[in-house]
């Protein structure tokens, strides 16, 4: 009897961190990290879709947003620009930019995504490289895996991936979006893992609605990527649904999309 008591302790304190992980309360400081795409989204009336939830449900959610990177970093904000800034200068800042440690002291929910030049990715070398910037599924696996294990580094907070954001069809061709696509697959099918701090909002699927390319119905038009004022007023409610769903203890088994 002695023997199993350290066990049961053990799974006692197992039990409570689950619980905590499930219901972290009814307050949460929400940063969410984009560039234009991501603007027009939180345009679309995110915040204002978070302060109505807050009011019905009794809850604190306190969501806000800044560009980054930005300057005197460059205007980009894909897989080599995350590992560079949150991998590779670990812990130092870079180029004005705040280290993931500071973000993740200062926030309970970090979300980042990236810009839909991001899914023109070229066909791989043979030859994959974590510090290249050369879009490609080869390099973006090895940063995304490098990046996975550094958010799990802040296991007190947790982190909304978008799957990525598409191009409209012309401005990418269709071996570039269908490498796109594979990109998203894996991450949602490998690199996600259920039980951890980092959850996924499948935004691809929404606005491509499953297929190669951006719905040209929910593009700024003439080739214009960036999500219309429609759209971007259907999307913002659904991201704040997935927002709830992942602070709640949701985010493993709620929609990826928030419908």
């Amino acid at each position: 009897m002695q023997a199993s008591l350290p066990v049961l302790a053990l799974l006692f304190m197992l039990g409570l961190g689950a619980a905590d992980q499930a219901s972290p309360g009814k307050s949460a400081k929400i940063l969410f990290l984009h560039h234009s795409t991501g603007e027009n989204i939180w345009n679309g009336g995110l915040e204002a879709w978070l302060a109505q939830y807050n009011t019905k449900n009794g809850t604190s959610y306190a969501i806000r947003e800044t560009a980054f990177p930005n300057e005197p970093y460059e205007w980009a904000n894909y897989p080599y620009d995350y590992w560079l800034l949150w991998v590779k200068h670990a812990g130092k800042g870079y180029q004005g930019q705040p280290a993931l440690e500071k973000l993740a002291r200062e926030n309970t929910v970090l979300i980042w995504k990236h810009c839909f030049p991001g899914s023109a990715l070229e066909e791989d070398s043979g030859q994959p490289a974590v510090d290249s910037d050369v879009k490609s599924l080869e390099n973006y696996k090895l940063q995304y895996n490098a990046l996975k294990k550094k958010m799990k580094e802040s296991s007190n907070v947790r982190f909304i991936v978008w799957t990525l954001a598409l191009e409209v069809e012309g401005n990418i061709d269709p071996g570039q979006a269908g490498r796109a696509r594979e990109f998203v697959r894996w991450v949602k099918t490998v690199w996600d893992e259920k039980g951890d701090n980092i959850f996924l909002w499948d935004f691809h699927a929404l606005e491509s609605e499953s297929g190669l390319f951006l719905k040209k119905k929910y593009s700024s038009g003439g080739g214009d990527a960036h999500p219309n004022e429609a759209f971007s007023r259907k999307a913002a409610p659904l991201l704040g649904r997935r927002i709830v769903d992942v602070i709640e203890g949701r985010g493993d088994s709620g929609s990826l999309t928030g419908q």
